[in-house]
């Protein structure tokens, strides 16, 4: 695994960063990044239709199973930040209308400002490499 991948989390600390998630899904305080530099959310969201209310009710359905680990942001000026990655299953249908289990890859950083927490989903797309899940 890469080095700058950490697992060393407890089920309850998982437990805690995903029930922050939650809760600025569920109060709207989120967004899935899909500008130039997130083509492959853009493409997988396009590929699967996955409307506003489906977006949101594949990130509420996260388990803390779902866990994958935590990594340092690497980009200049947001070296500060900790990226969380969960790995769902979810079952999408594709553009021939077949329904499939997909592995959604899912890469939340939490930001947490004076009005509150929001959470920016960096990475929304199918999973592209090997996953340890931390609890499975």
């Amino acid at each position: 695994m890469n080095p700058y991948y950490n697992q060393n989390y407890t089920r309850k600390e998982v437990d805690l960063i995903l029930s922050r998630i939650k809760s600025c899904i569920k109060n709207n305080r989120y967004i899935i990044a899909q500008n130039e530099n997130r083509q492959e959310n853009i493409d997988f969201i396009n590929e699967y239709n996955i409307h506003s209310d489906k977006q949101r009710s594949i990130l509420m359905q996260i388990k803390t199973e779902d866990f994958y680990h935590s990594l340092q942001n690497t980009k200049l000026g947001y070296e500060y930040e900790v990226l969380y990655v969960f790995v769902p299953q979810v079952q999408l249908f594709n553009a021939e209308g077949e329904e499939e289990t997909v592995d959604v890859y899912t890469k939340f950083n939490i930001i947490d400002l004076p009005s509150g927490s929001r959470a920016v989903v960096v990475s929304f797309h199918k999973k592209n490499k090997p996953v340890e899940y931390l609890f499975r």
